[in-house]
């Protein structure tokens, strides 16, 4: 998916595009990106396919979970969490996989990062954050 923009993305910003990816998937999604604003292609465009791998990723391990994707500006920068309550993994072990490295990847690309906390029968959670350089 390297280079492409969504449309919705384009026109709508991050909410919108990640609320229509929701309604997309098997899993009950819910989305809060209540009060956040629009960035450049690169951080729209990375913010949004590391959720969306997230939640592809819930989609194919957590059968039957319910995922929130939380997004928000915090302390100059975007944020965004990825939550599900499915059986969680052993977190040492995905990190070597690549939907772990796609994602510190694409965000470590723009000064980003991105940190797993999962335990097993405890759910998973995917967070990373992106920092807003004030031009002036």
């Amino acid at each position: 998916a390297h280079g492409i923009y969504p449309p919705l993305l384009a026109d709508s910003g991050l909410g919108e595009a990640l609320a229509a990816a929701g309604r997309r998937s098997p899993l009950g999604v819910t989305v809060s990106a209540d009060g956040i604003g629009r960035y450049g292609l690169e951080i729209e465009s990375a913010v949004y396919f590391c959720c969306l791998e997230a939640l592809q990723n819930a989609g194919k391990h957590a059968a039957g979970a319910t995922v929130t994707i939380r997004i928000w500006e915090e302390s100059g920068g975007l944020l965004f969490s990825v939550s599900d309550n499915g059986p969680g993994f052993d977190v040492a072990k995905a990190k070597n996989g690549h939907g772990y490295m796609n994602m510190a990847d694409r965000l470590g690309a723009i000064g980003g990062t991105v940190r797993w906390e999962s335990e097993i029968d405890a759910g998973t959670r995917i967070m990373g954050s992106v920092p807003l350089l004030s031009v002036g």
